[in-house]
């Protein structure tokens, strides 16, 4: 059986999860599993492909960072899939696709893998540099907090006897941040 899988890191990209779909279709996808979460927290969706792929399967995905996080993720995946005896085939490798039951394949994508995983760090240098300038510049503040702006709004809700979950599904915060604006509004 043919699995896909298709992932997007937030909600509002549902063209380019339609996209990885319409592509898994049209390369013979039987069962395509899909979600859209970030690569960095739990993948249900993902954990449920995997178990439903058995021996002798294809999971294929679009693009390898819809698989894997890095690097060594992606050999683990290709080393825990082929121990199976279920290849992976990666649809979009720069106009080629990639079958890990091929050993040039195997090549490629590890070379491929190695490669993006350089120049994300190398993104995340020039970011962390340029960051450090503005900072020494007093050009850079970081991110403003969210919560503490909607610290009136989480009192005036604790006081109309509402609850800390409740509070924070209105005001799309955190528990803890309600705690810790209640922890300093005790405090003071």
């Amino acid at each position: 059986m043919i699995v896909g899988y298709a992932r997007t890191s937030t909600v509002s990209q549902v063209a380019g999860l339609e996209g990885q779909i319409r592509d898994l279709e049209a390369a013979g996808c039987q069962r395509i599993f899909s979600e859209q979460t970030s690569a960095v927290g739990p993948r249900p969706i993902l954990d449920q492909a995997l178990a439903f792929v058995r021996q002798n399967d294809v999971f294929t995905v679009t693009k390898p960072d819809r698989l894997a996080r890095s690097t060594a993720d992606l050999l683990n995946f290709v080393d825990a899939l082929t121990r199976r005896g279920i290849r992976l085939r990666i649809l979009s490798m720069g106009g080629m696709e990639l079958d890990t039951s091929q050993a040039t394949s195997k090549l490629i994508l590890t070379t491929l893998a190695a490669m993006a995983t350089f120049e994300r760090e190398l993104m995340l240098e020039r970011q962390r540099e340029g960051i450090r300038k503005a900072v020494e510049a007093g050009k850079y503040r970081g991110r403003a907090p969210t919560a503490r702006r909607k610290s009136d709004s989480v009192q005036e809700l604790r006081e109309a006897g509402i609850g800390p979950a409740e509070i924070a599904r209105r005001l799309s915060i955190s528990r803890a941040s309600v705690y810790r604006i209640i922890g300093a509004q005790t405090a003071a």
